[in-house]
């Protein structure tokens, strides 16, 4: 036997590795890192697509593609053509048919051109009446034949996209069967309406007509949505004419339906597809720029596809409420776009389903947030922006990998028990199996083998980071390095300093304590106010509860004090700021310089009033003053609380 071995090109590559979600999370983590919410860094993460190994394309690719497709589309041609080409053989066959009277001195040649000459002025009209004209030219009657096909052919394809080729040169067997394919379809629609029709009854009928629905459907309901998309694009394209050219097509359509027989099943068939499909669009005008004329097939077609289009184009943008990958239509995706298409957005809906069955993301209330797994993960991503930014040879400034997680290793060992959080000794482990099982060739490990290596405690800090989640850090641009510098401390105490109490507090016209899954979605208040009264307050509440810790406290902020909270818990602000304002903030420093705790300041601002208030801080408590870019926010936080770390 030989084989012959080619690319495999239906579909994506079965041995392709999947793609890593985790490479997605990261760049959605780009996004919120820089101050985006989690639902609109998924929806850019979707339209940018995912690069990698398939390089699948995004939803912006996609919605470029059908925009192209809908202009081509619109510049195929004129939709009259039908007419016009009806117009033509018209008056060819009226041509030689007087051709042929002319030489002909009777009376009844006399008769004849005199009954030409009333036809009337519409070409629907004028065709009702030749219908029944005797013609003494076999040229001028084998034209009148070739336009009575053609709008045989044209007006089935418009209702029927496979009947063209089929009544190329229709003979009587082929018209009848095409009414017993009417006839039985409307049946079937019929008993499917009592709730009588069954798959196997669409399977005999496809057997037996299938050649006439080139878009194989497999239910009743592929059928419906077939024939109804068609129907209904013949429809505007009778609303895209002029009213002449409207009413003179319908006419012939209606002439040409009714000499073939089909006049009341094709009636029949579009009131039920109507009404199965109201919401498509039935009578919307189309306008269509080309030059050359088309067919009424094709026209009906090229509709029909601007309508498909239409639809996916709203759905690719995703800009509406409760937006899914989940609303674009496949099958639409495939007429419109291939097999490629489909495949991207295979891709995209992997990975948005991917993210929460993996646990990253998760649905309340209609919202899209991170879980506490996916903040981990990002401010890991925040934490090793700051480290890269920072000096690599200073000591201490780098991620190091092997340190224990509740402290400083001894040296020694002990019996592992249950919540311990210290690395495993391998080591004593394996010795403890071999000693308790004996020398052979296989060791098998009980829970009491287990030891763990023994650290000792670090000196525990209480931190406190103060961030200015005002409306003026928007305006200026640093909010979103003061949410990565959040996340990044956040991630460094978890990983480094375990043994540290955290507490973060967001600050405008009221201060709040941000819990760390709060701090990807979080977003700047859209207020006036920057209350670092009551943020001090909260933070000296969390110094207190720790008063065995060692207090940091660390400060970002963009401007000087301007509210205050007052005795029955509701928000003063002012703006300059009062004097009251500045004395009840500097009372809460000076009891944080009580608590022995320092308080450092990173200025967000170049302004001179914020100035005069931190150098007033910094005499007081004895605290650091950083004038820093919102570049190098992040560095000058996790650098400063190192440096207190290492120093106590």
């Amino acid at each position: 036997m030989s084989y012959r071995y080619g690319e495999y090109r239906d579909g994506p590559d079965p041995l392709a590795p999947p793609y890593d979600v985790r490479s997605a999370l990261d760049q959605m983590g780009d996004a919120v890192l820089t101050g985006a919410n989690p639902g609109h860094a998924l929806r850019d993460l979707l339209k940018q697509g995912l690069p990698g190994a398939q390089d699948r394309r995004g939803l912006d690719d996609l919605l470029r593609e059908v925009r192209r497709r809908r202009r081509e589309l619109r510049e195929r041609g004129r939709l009259d053509g039908t007419l016009e080409r009806a117009r033509a053989l018209l008056e060819r066959a009226i041509g030689q048919e007087r051709s042929e009277l002319f030489p002909d001195p009777s009376d009844d040649a006399r008769l004849r051109e005199a009954e030409l000459d009333g036809l009337p002025a519409d070409t629907a009209s004028a065709i009702q009446e030749l219908n029944g004209y005797r013609w003494r030219s076999d040229a001028a009657r084998r034209t009148f034949e070739e336009l009575r096909g053609l709008l045989r052919r044209e007006v089935l394809d418009s209702q029927f996209r496979g009947m063209r080729e089929s009544l190329a040169n229709p003979d009587p067997a082929t018209m009848e069967r095409v009414r017993q394919m009417m006839s039985e379809l409307n049946g079937m629609l019929d008993r499917d309406a009592r709730g009588e029709h069954t798959q196997a009854e669409f399977e005999r009928f496809m057997r037996k007509y299938g050649d006439m629905f080139p878009e194989s459907p497999r239910n009743l309901e592929e059928l419906v949505d077939a024939l109804a998309r068609r129907a209904a694009a013949t429809r505007r394209l009778l609303a895209s004419l002029t009213p002449r050219q409207r009413d003179e097509l319908n006419e012939l359509i209606n002439q040409t339906l009714e000499q073939a027989g089909l006049g009341e099943q094709m009636r029949r068939l579009g009131e039920s597809l109507h009404a199965r499909r109201p919401d498509l669009a039935w009578n919307t005008p189309e306008r269509l720029t080309g030059e050359g004329p088309m067919g009424m097939g094709e026209a009906v077609t090229a509709l029909e596809d601007l309508a498909d289009l239409t639809q996916l184009e709203a759905a690719l943008r995703q800009d509406y409420p409760g937006a899914r990958l989940d609303d674009i239509d496949e099958a639409a995706i495939r007429r419109a776009l291939g097999r490629g298409a489909v495949d991207d957005l295979e891709a995209l809906r992997q990975i948005e389903r991917e993210l929460e069955q993996q646990g990253y993301l998760r649905r309340r209330r209609g919202k899209l947030e991170l879980t506490p797994k996916a903040v981990r993960r990002l401010g890991e991503t925040a934490l090793r922006r700051v480290f890269a930014s920072l000096d690599s040879g200073r000591r201490g400034d780098h991620d190091q990998v092997d340190a224990g997680s509740a402290g400083e290793l001894t040296g020694s060992s002990r019996p592992w028990r249950f919540g311990d959080e210290q690395p495993i000794d391998v080591v004593r482990t394996v010795i403890n199996g071999v000693r308790r099982g004996g020398s052979g060739a296989s060791v098998t490990l009980s829970v009491d083998d287990f030891e763990v290596a023994e650290t000792e405690r670090r000196t525990a800090a209480a931190v406190c980071l103060l961030v200015d989640l005002s409306y003026s850090m928007a305006l200026r641009g640093t909010w979103a390095a003061a949410k990565q510098t959040a996340m990044a401390l956040q991630a460094l105490v978890a990983s480094k300093f375990p043994q540290d109490s955290v507490q973060i507090v967001g600050f405008s016209n009221y201060a709040r304590v941000l819990q760390p899954g709060e701090l990807a979605g979080l977003e700047w208040d859209m207020v006036q106010g920057t209350n670092l009264h009551h943020a001090l307050l909260i933070a000296g509440r969390h110094l207190d509860r720790h008063p065995d810790f060692e207090p940091v406290v660390l400060v970002v902020t963009d401007g000087e004090p301007t509210a205050h909270l007052r005795r029955n818990g509701s928000a003063a602000f002012e703006w300059p700021p009062t004097r009251e304002t500045l004395e009840l903030t500097l009372a809460e420093v000076d009891k944080m310089t009580r608590r022995r705790a320092t308080l450092n300041v990173f200025m967000l601002a170049d302004d001179e009033r914020l100035k005069e208030f931190v150098d007033e801080v910094a005499r007081r408590n004895g605290g650091r003053v950083f004038s820093s870019g919102a570049d190098r926010l992040g560095e000058y936080v996790v650098s400063d609380f190192l440096r207190t770390r290492r120093k106590r």
